[in-house]
This record gives C-alpha cells, sequence and structure tokens, in this order.
C-alpha cells in the first residue's frame, strides 16, 4: 500500500499547481507565449512532481511502519533520505533541457516552449516539494490526531450513569 490514509494522495497532487507556476513564470521571464506545446511540457511535470512528492510521502510511510516512528521522525527521515534522488532529478532535469531552452536555431523553437515548461517548473516545484510536503504531511497528522482524540472523548454525565 503505497499511502496510509485516503487523504495523503492530495498531499502529493497539492505540489502539481506549483510546478505548473513555475512553468508560467519561465515563460514571462524568458518572454515565450504558452502554447499547445508548453502544455505536453506541463504534462510531463506533473509527472516528475508527483514522482518527488511521491518517494518522499511513501518512504515517510515505510518508516513510520517499519520503526515505529513518529510522523515527525518518519517525515524528517524521509525529507533527509529522499532530498539527494530529488535533487538530483530536478539538477539532470534541469541541466539536460538548458541547451534545448538557449537555443536559437529555427529547429528548435517548436521545442523550446515545452523545455521551458518542464525546466523551470521542476526547478520551482522541487523548491515547494521540499518544504510543503513534510509541513502538509504532518498537519495531516495533527488533524487526525485531533479526530481520533475527539471521538474517544466521552459525553458529559455519561461517567455518572
Amino acid at each position: 500500500m503505497a499511502f496510509g490514509s485516503y487523504v495523503q494522495p492530495l498531499i502529493v497532487m497539492i505540489a502539481i499547481p506549483f510546478g505548473i507556476i513555475g512553468a508560467v513564470l519561465g515563460h514571462m521571464v524568458l518572454g515565450y507565449d504558452l502554447s499547445l506545446i508548453s502544455l505536453m511540457g506541463v504534462i510531463a511535470l506533473c509527472g516528475v512532481v508527483v514522482n518527488d512528492a511521491l518517494i518522499m510521502v511513501d518512504y515517510a510511510n515505510k518508516q513510520r511502519t517499519r520503526e515505529d516512528a513518529t510522523a515527525f521522525d518518519a517525515i524528517h527521515r524521509a525529507g533527509v533520505r529522499r532530498f539527494r534522488p530529488i535533487m538530483l532529478t530536478t539538477l539532470t532535469t534541469f541541466g539536460g533541457l538548458t541547451p534545448i531552452i538557449l537555443e536559437r536555431s529555427l529547429q528548435a523553437q517548436h521545442l523550446i516552449p515545452m523545455a521551458i515548461s518542464l525546466g523551470f517548473g521542476i526547478v520551482f516545484a522541487t523548491a515547494i516539494i521540499l518544504v510543503i510536503v513534510p509541513c502538509l504531511y504532518m498537519v495531516l497528522e495533527d488533524v487526525v490526531g485531533v479526530l481520533s482524540a475527539s471521538d474517544h472523548e466521552t459525553p458529559e454525565g455519561a461517567l455518572e450513569r
């Protein structure tokens, strides 16, 4: 089982809009218009962003089941252990797309918007994933703790019976 609850996939999917924001900002900075090819880059970007967030949440869940760690310890370990793979994915993807983004030949003009979407989107989303996903994981844990505590409370007067 990849997720510990039905709400954890929302944590993974919340990272997608931040990647899209990065893609739009990349187009604005470089002066390109959004096009259909840009949207194809955004689709590829969504896959990479979901993968990055998923490996962090999945690792935290595995830590919680294997070692009976607290939520904080599990997500902290996930952030430390998965920082390198997430950063390597980002740097190699952006590094590989940089020559296409900087290319000025007529043949590359169709690929540049897609490369901008994927490259700038993944750089922006990575920073967000490394901060927001652990925070949301802890918020979800706090909400579950509050809800489970309210389920175990007894109504007033129940002990007097």
